[in-house]
């Protein structure tokens, strides 16, 4: 009896510990497994989350950081605003050339009108005519014809370089007084002022140079072309001068453009500055023993040669230092085009007009081949035709 209670009690032991041991272990495989189950489950959140952070990083690129800007944008080859440049100055020389022969041909004209007229007013009424008219006009009225002969007297008084910067000024004041309109400022920003990063880049190279936002820019610069007007008109006549400051202006602009995309700075850019110094610099290289004076300091004086090189030199300082003040570039380019022009680009260009001017008389005159109104299109000299240096 006692070994068989040693024997229950025994078997009975064993039992406990294997319902002991199975329940252990059942207890610990779920645990395992939810375990390992939490483990592939966390990975899914962390993807998630990634992909989120992946998406809010590549949100945040897009839109732009508060605080941190997008790089601007490069702009593209300058190939079109350089093959704009070559066409716009060619067709300024060939419209000058055929302005010329217009003009010449209209005066012509107009002399043998004037001198009918002459003839047939000599004929027919006396001064008691026209003192007999004058006294049956209103106060009004002669107040009114009054006016209009002293400003008749005052046009007639002023150069023929003064006459055609007065018009250049007109148009700039005009386009000073729209920048002052507000609902044209973006029309202005957008056409007025060149800007290599812009999307329209060709347009504004003819525009900007009659824009000026200040008023104190637009007189400085105006006041250089008024007094350097009638010196550049008497070498080279209306019509080229117009031509020569047209085509400045798209070659400073050109210039700007290349030295922009070059420094990577891409900011806008206005105003005559780079016309009026090819102006300047003709004027001062084909005289450069004439005296010059500071309105304000009148009696400093120095030579136009040593104007040209001191101006060049503060542009080209201007230009390595990176002064933001003007665009030195749009100087620099202006004042080689000017020099340039009187020393090499009047023969390669002015003296070649005659083949197109012919074929614009044989255009506009089918009938009268070979005729030449006021000595054609082959005469240089003098105001109209000249140019710097000996024909």
């Amino acid at each position: 009896m006692a070994w068989k209670g040693c024997v229950m009690k025994w078997a009975k032991t064993e039992f406990i510990r294997s319902q002991n041991t199975t329940s252990r272990s059942s207890r610990l495989n779920p645990y395992n497994q939810q375990r390992c189950g939490f483990r592939r489950d966390a990975k899914r959140p962390d993807t998630k989350k990634g992909n989120v952070t992946q998406e809010t990083n590549a949100s945040s690129c897009e839109a732009g950081v508060a605080g941190h800007p997008p790089p601007p944008k490069v702009p593209s080859p300058l190939f079109k605003p350089l093959m704009f440049t070559v066409g716009f100055t060619g067709c300024s020389f060939g419209a000058a050339a055929i302005l010329q022969y217009e003009t010449l041909r209209s005066r012509v004209q107009t002399a043998k009108d004037d001198a009918e007229s002459e003839k047939l007013i000599q004929g027919s009424q006396n001064r008691t005519h026209w003192h007999n008219w004058w006294n049956q006009l209103s106060g009004f009225q002669r107040q009114l014809i009054l006016l209009m002969s002293t400003v008749d007297d005052f046009w007639s008084s002023l150069t023929e370089g003064q006459k055609t910067a007065t018009g250049i000024i007109a148009v700039n004041a005009v386009v000073l007084c729209c920048w002052r309109i507000p609902s044209m400022q973006r029309s202005m920003i957008k056409y007025f002022t060149s800007n290599p990063a812009s999307k329209t880049r060709c347009l504004p190279m003819v525009l900007s140079s009659f824009s000026h936002y200040s008023i104190i820019h637009m007189v400085a610069n105006m006041y250089v072309l008024w007094t350097f007007s009638s010196g550049i008109v008497s070498l080279l006549g209306k019509e080229q001068f117009l031509a020569v400051y047209l085509s400045a202006g798209v070659i400073s602009s050109l210039v700007s453009y290349m030295c922009k995309t070059a420094t990577g700075r891409f900011y806008p850019s206005l105003g005559a500055s780079g016309a009026v110094m090819a102006v300047l610099a003709a004027v001062c290289a084909k005289v450069p023993e004439a005296k010059l004076g500071i309105i304000f300091l009148p009696m400093v004086t120095f030579t136009a040669g040593n104007a040209l090189k001191a101006l060049v030199a503060i542009d080209t300082a201007g230009l390595i230092l990176g002064w933001r003040l003007f665009d030195h570039a749009a100087h620099l380019g202006g004042a080689l085009f000017g020099v340039w022009y009187v020393a090499y680009g009047h023969k390669l260009i002015w003296r070649k007009r005659e083949p197109l001017v012919k074929l614009w008389h044989d255009i506009r005159s089918p009938g009268g081949r070979g005729s030449r109104p006021g000595g054609g299109p082959g005469v240089s000299g003098g105001a109209e035709g000249g140019g710097p240096g000996p024909q």
